[in-house]
C-alpha cells in the first residue's frame, strides 16, 4: 500500500514530508485554495527528498498546456480530477510516458465500473460534492466502493485523518491512500498530523 499526501505549497511542507515521507506528494495546479504553478511546483520539488514522487493535479486542462506544466514542474505522475473522458484520456496517453490517474467522485457502485473503463493506471476514489471537484473534506462512499469490488488499482481518498485510516484501508483494502485537509490546520499542512498519519500508516503496513 502507498501513502499520497496532496496540496503541498510552502516550503515548511516541503520539510515535514522530508521528515516524514510519503510515497507521493500531490502538487494542485487547479483553482483552488492549495493551487500552485509550475514554477512554484519546480522550486519546492528542488528541496524534496529522494524517493518522493511527484503527482500534478489538474482538473479539465487543456493537455498542451498541461503537458507544459509536467515539463517545468518535472512531474512523475498525472492525476486528473474533472470531466475528462477517455478521448481525451487516450489522447494524453499518446503524448507522454507518465503514469495516468483519474479521480472519481463516487456516487455508487455503478459510478466507479464506468470509470473501471477509461484507459487509466490507476483510479483515485473520492468523495463526491456537487459543487466541487475534490477536497471537500467529506469521507468517501466505502459501502459503493466495498459493492463494486474494483478490479482496477486504486487510492482512497475523502475525509481521511490519522484517526480513520485503519477504518477506511479495512472496509476497502486500497492500493494506497490520499490526505490533503486531513493533514492541515487552519488550512495549512501541520507537521504532527503528518507525522501522526505517517505513523499510523507504517503501523498498518506492518500489521
Amino acid at each position: 500500500m502507498k501513502l499520497k499526501l496532496c496540496g503541498i505549497r510552502r516550503a515548511e511542507d516541503i520539510s515535514y514530508v522530508n521528515a516524514f515521507p510519503p510515497d507521493y506528494i500531490g502538487f494542485v495546479f487547479a483553482k483552488s485554495k492549495r493551487q500552485v504553478s509550475a514554477e512554484q511546483a519546480a522550486a519546492l520539488s528542488k528541496g524534496l527528498r529522494a524517493g518522493i514522487q511527484t503527482v500534478g493535479v489538474f482538473v479539465n486542462e487543456p493537455i498542451e498546456h498541461l503537458l507544459q506544466i509536467a515539463e517545468r514542474a518535472r512531474l512523475d505522475v498525472l492525476q486528473l480530477h474533472g470531466d475528462e473522458d477517455a478521448a481525451y484520456i487516450e489522447t494524453l496517453r499518446q503524448r507522454t510516458k507518465r503514469p495516468i490517474w483519474k479521480a472519481v467522485r463516487v456516487t455508487d457502485a455503478e459510478s466507479i465500473r464506468r470509470s473501471e473503463q477509461l484507459p487509466v493506471d490507476l483510479l483515485l476514489l473520492d468523495s463526491f460534492s456537487p459543487t466541487a471537484y475534490g477536497g471537500s473534506g467529506k469521507v468517501a462512499n466505502w459501502p459503493a466502493i466495498r459493492e463494486a469490488n474494483p478490479q482496477k488499482p486504486f487510492f482512497l481518498a475523502g475525509g481521511l485523518t490519522a484517526e480513520n485510516l485503519f477504518e477506511a484501508v479495512e472496509a476497502v483494502h486500497p492500493a494506497g491512500v490520499d490526505l490533503s485537509g486531513g493533514i492541515e490546520t487552519g488550512g495549512c499542512k501541520d507537521r504532527e498530523k503528518i507525522r501522526a498519519v505517517v505513523t499510523q500508516f507504517q503501523a498498518l503496513q506492518d500489521a
